[in-house]
């Protein structure tokens, strides 16, 4: 992990973090370019829409494709506070962004949410569904794990309307 992937993950932390407060879950990601530059951010969306796909990953995945065309997103990276779940991942995928880098795993994240209703969640390697495809993405994760949970540590015993 560079300087450049800690800092841009903790960043994502931090975006996490003010979804929680704008009522949603703690998920945040952010797309960064070839340089390192951040290019767009995105907050988990579930609220007040009550919409199951707002993902964070999915919501930049749908902004990245509208702005910018597959060659330049392929030399991109997505960072995300968490790994994108296999619906994210796919999305991740058909938008054509080369690279993840992300910071709690699906394996650990369920072992925080436990049955919650609200994150039913898949434990399946973002990995996994990226082998599946013929594009080749690059997953670095989990990073920063203890710093990603301790985001969730209260969110999942709050309720919601």
């Amino acid at each position: 992990m560079t300087a450049t992937d800690e800092a841009l993950l903790r960043r994502t932390f931090e975006i996490a973090s003010n979804a929680q407060q704008h009522g949603n879950m703690p998920f945040g990601a952010l797309l960064a370019g070839p340089d390192g530059a951040a290019l767009l951010e995105m907050e988990n969306g579930y609220f007040p829409d009550c919409d199951a796909t707002a993902h964070a990953e999915r919501l930049l995945a749908s902004a990245a494709s509208k702005h910018y065309r597959a060659p330049f997103l392929a030399e991109c990276t997505l960072y995300s506070s968490a790994e994108p779940c296999a619906m994210c991942a796919g999305a991740i995928y058909w938008t054509g962004i080369g690279r993840v880098v992300y910071g709690l795993s699906e394996h650990s994240l369920k072992a925080l949410t436990g049955d919650h209703p609200d994150n039913p969640t898949m434990d399946l390697p973002c990995r996994i569904v990226f082998q599946a495809g013929q594009r080749s993405i690059q997953v670095e994760g989990p990073l920063l794990e203890d710093e990603a949970a301790a985001l969730h540590q209260n969110a999942w015993a709050q309720e919601k309307p």
